[in-house]
């Protein structure tokens, strides 16, 4: 990247760096920083939990293959139980059923909050312009 001098209606368009930062808008600036750790925490989780799903439709998978008399072990709480295969494989479907879920409402929230970061950078922007930075 080049650097260059600013012309005079570039620095007087970058509207300066002695704008007044008001209450409201300290307020709407610790809003947007609030959300985007939201936002990260919630793509984490979402990152998590799509993995988990991935994992228990490669076991239910890898369990089809298993004879239907023989007992598996599953896992629940601390300990394992040995149970039937079908009835492993049915437990297994709605663990998957509450992770998509789980998942669903993830994302709704995630577009919620980011729905309302984009409200706040076009009312921050809108005030200062390139003398501010929201991007993620």
């Amino acid at each position: 990247m080049q650097r260059r001098m600013l012309t005079k209606e570039e620095e007087a368009s970058a509207g300066g760096e002695d704008m007044e930062v008001r209450r409201e808008d300290q307020e709407k600036i610790n809003k947007f920083s609030s959300l985007h750790q939201k936002e990260t925490l919630l793509e984490e989780e979402l990152r998590a939990k799509i993995k988990e799903k991935e994992d228990l439709e490669e076991i239910s998978t890898e369990l089809e293959l298993v004879d239907d008399e023989e007992k598996v072990p599953y896992k629940v709480g601390d300990c394992f139980v040995s149970l039937p295969q079908p009835q492993v494989l049915e437990l297994l479907e709605s663990s998957t059923q509450t992770i998509d879920e789980e998942v669903d409402a993830l994302k709704s929230k995630l577009e919620s909050i980011q729905e309302e970061m984009s409200e706040l950078k076009k009312v921050l922007y809108g005030r200062f312009g390139r003398s501010i930075n929201l991007e993620t």
